[in-house]
């Protein structure tokens, strides 16, 4: 029991802790609300699961075999990261004026770049690595299962916590303008992160 619990706890840190994905999630749930934003809550949990699924069973070295696949990656990551980051930016609010804001002109986070941003993050395969290693579950596949399973479970319900907070946001920012500055906010945020993958990957 106490191994599941670590199992859990490790899986709970990774992926509920501030980054892209969960940056991209909470500004989706703010503009287009939970319900709106769970196909890339479900696209992203899939991916890195499927990404833990491959490390688990021996791949764990693909990556960095090739140090020319390692920048592409990086660098399509980042791309990525930073075109949704500039959809956020530029999106326009579009609040009625009851207050209540009803919709919003932002390209919504899809299934597929939730999928796509796990695959390309090397970050991703890092965690995926680290955590097959330090539960030694390269030797045993059942364990290797029970891992995937709990990190499923705790990664959709950590990854919708931010759809869900930023759908609260959402409810109590009345203004336009005000949304309008967290979009803004949000998306110079996701560009940054972005700038800096690839420094990282260049230097």
């Amino acid at each position: 029991m106490s191994v599941y619990l670590a199992m859990g706890l490790f899986a709970l840190s990774m992926s509920i802790s501030p980054g892209p994905v969960n940056f991209i999630t909470f500004s989706s749930g703010m503009n287009s609300g939970l319900r709106a934003s769970m196909g890339f809550v479900s696209g992203a949990t899939l991916g890195f699961t499927g990404l833990l699924m491959v490390v688990g069973f021996g791949l764990t070295a693909v990556p960095w075999e090739s140090s020319d696949l390692y920048l592409s990656m990086s660098i399509l990551g980042a791309s990525v990261i930073g075109y949704i980051g500039y959809q956020i930016f530029s999106s326009n609010s579009d609040i009625n004026p009851s207050g209540q804001g009803d919709t919003v002109r932002a390209s919504k986070p899809s299934f597929w770049q939730g999928v796509l941003l796990q695959w390309l993050n090397p970050k991703a395969w890092a965690a995926c690595v680290a955590g097959v290693s330090a539960f030694n579950l390269n030797s045993s596949a059942s364990q290797l299962m029970v891992f995937i399973l709990v990190y499923f479970f705790v990664c959709y319900c950590s990854i919708a916590g931010w759809a869900y907070a930023g759908s609260r946001v959402r409810d109590w920012v009345k203004a336009p303008q005000a949304l309008s500055v967290l979009n803004m906010s949000m998306g110079i945020c996701l560009m940054g992160v972005s700038i800096y993958l690839l420094l990282m990957a260049f230097f």
